[in-house]
């Protein structure tokens, strides 16, 4: 097995191409499914597309610098990459809730999206409230798409994960294989923006966010970026806890898939917690200076 400090999580994919990162998620769904079963994946991506473009009827382009469509190519490849390694390890998770997560991931932040008639502000007006609008997007697509009642209920309770003050243990899943895959959504959510390469340049986004969305606590910039130290340890203990530590399958994705049996996104996100706590410690008055990766 290759050691972690030969393979870094942002040389695998280019991450800054859709198409680049949706081709690697087809790949690890096609290791256990029919290639004939990701058409309704696909199809789901290109509307995504379509609807975060602003070519999507009835809706304004994502105009969310932060939570854009890198952020959600970011969380769909690392849910592909953590139902690829519980197939490896566990066997394998049931091919329509494997399909219903991977579109839940696709939509899980509709929520930001406005209506085209929507004209004030951005979509990140709607960031306490965007988990309950990206449910409410996802009814309508199922229905348009006529995908059984129960796939959508089933897809609502897997975003439920990804929202941070959800008290997770009164979401009834009907089955383990969903609340394995919620929580997998959920741990994905966090993963995929933590280990970006351009994570830290990406909070300045972030705060302009929080900002317009009217969240209490960050008052400014540097708030948000001091807050972001404790909002590491917080994301350990929810990985852990409260998402049952269901991101130690994404080591056996890594081991089969690349040789290197390392959780590679635990990995980058401690390097830049590091790095964080250095501008932090040295270029306090001008941390932004510290930040020199292109977001």
């Amino acid at each position: 097995m290759k050691n972690s400090q030969d393979l870094q999580l942002s040389q695998l994919v280019d991450m800054s191409t859709p198409a680049a990162v949706f081709e690697e998620v087809k790949y690890n769904f096609i290791q256990y499914y029919p290639v004939s079963a990701f058409f309704e994946v696909r199809a789901a991506f290109n509307d995504f597309n379509l609807l975060f473009e602003g070519k999507y009827p009835h809706y304004r382009a994502c105009n969310t610098k932060f939570h854009d469509k890198v952020h959600t190519t970011d969380a769909l490849l690392a849910v592909s990459r953590l139902i690829d390694g519980y197939n490896i390890r566990r066997g394998k998770l049931p091919l329509e809730q494997v399909r219903t997560a991977l579109i839940a991931t696709i939509f899980h932040d509709t929520g930001y999206i406005q209506l085209d008639n929507d004209r004030k502000g951005t979509g990140a007006k709607y960031t306490l409230e965007h988990v309950g609008r990206s449910i409410g997007f996802m009814k309508e697509y199922f229905k348009r798409r006529a995908f059984p009642r129960h796939r959508f209920l089933s897809a609502g309770r897997m975003v439920s994960c990804t929202g941070l003050s959800r008290d997770l243990n009164k979401i009834k899943f009907v089955s383990k294989s969903e609340r394995v895959l919620g929580f997998m959504l959920g741990s994905a959510d966090l993963l995929g923006q933590m280990a970006s390469r351009t994570y830290l340049e990406r909070l300045l986004y972030l705060y302009r966010e929080f900002r317009e969305g009217n969240v209490k606590g960050y008052p400014s910039e540097i708030a948000l970026f001091q807050k972001t130290l404790k909002f590491y340890e917080d994301t350990k203990r929810r990985l852990c806890e409260t998402l049952k530590g269901v991101n130690k399958y994404v080591v056996f994705h890594f081991g089969k898939r690349y040789g290197a049996d390392e959780d590679l996104y635990l990995n980058a996100i401690e390097r830049q917690i590091v790095y964080l706590g250095e501008i932090l410690e040295c270029r306090k008055d001008s941390f932004r200076g510290g930040l020199r990766r292109r977001a």
